[in-house]
């Protein structure tokens, strides 16, 4: 188990010169990112704000995905949603849509299509680095991050990037996603 601080350590670890694919698998439909300006503006109500303040980290995302590239990297995530959308996935679905267009590799799901997985409980937060660890993504409560489980089995590393692996290719490309579903809704309440 590793706490929030150790668990980004270990992952910029694990990320160094790495080549090939980080999977990552988001089903909560609500989270609170304390540390996230635009997060913290959306929280408090002010939508525009918070737009703006994706906006501004857009030279950060396209300097993050050109080092990706040359590293031979590559960030494929797949985002689980339910319908209607809660107001935080609609905000993330425009911090989605931002890394998509800059390059990150960016799929939607609908819930509906992996209930048969969720028979018995919800799947988890996990971020699969390459062959080289699994990180079941930890939280409060409140669904505020608190740290991540690091898995190193190989034989729960490989399923678990497959896994994720079929459900991003069952999974519609963020952009084409987003016009449809996301871009005409309004403000959401908060």
């Amino acid at each position: 188990m590793l706490d929030r601080a150790a668990y980004h350590r270990d992952f910029a670890r694990q990320c160094e010169d790495l080549r090939g694919t980080i999977w990552k698998l988001e089903r909560s439909q609500v989270f609170r990112e304390l540390e996230d300006p635009s997060w913290q503006a959306f929280a408090s109500g002010d939508w525009r704000h918070a737009l703006d303040l994706l906006e501004e980290d857009r030279k950060a995302v396209q300097t993050e995905a050109d080092s990706n590239r040359r590293q031979g990297l590559k960030i494929r995530r797949v985002r689980v949603v339910e319908h209607p959308l809660s107001p935080y996935v609609q905000w993330e679905l425009h911090a989605l849509r931002m890394l998509a267009e800059e390059g990150f590799e960016v799929r939607v799901l609908s819930a509906d299509n992996l209930a048969y997985l969720e028979n018995q409980s919800q799947l988890p937060e996990v971020v699969v680095v390459g062959d080289r660890v699994l990180y079941e993504v930890r939280y409060l409560p409140d669904w505020t991050p608190c740290g991540a489980r690091r898995i190193r089995t190989p034989d729960v590393i490989r399923t678990a990037a497959s896994e994720i692996g079929r459900l991003y290719r069952r999974g519609e490309p963020l952009l084409r996603f987003f016009e449809r579903e996301v871009a005409p809704l309004p403000a959401p309440a908060v």
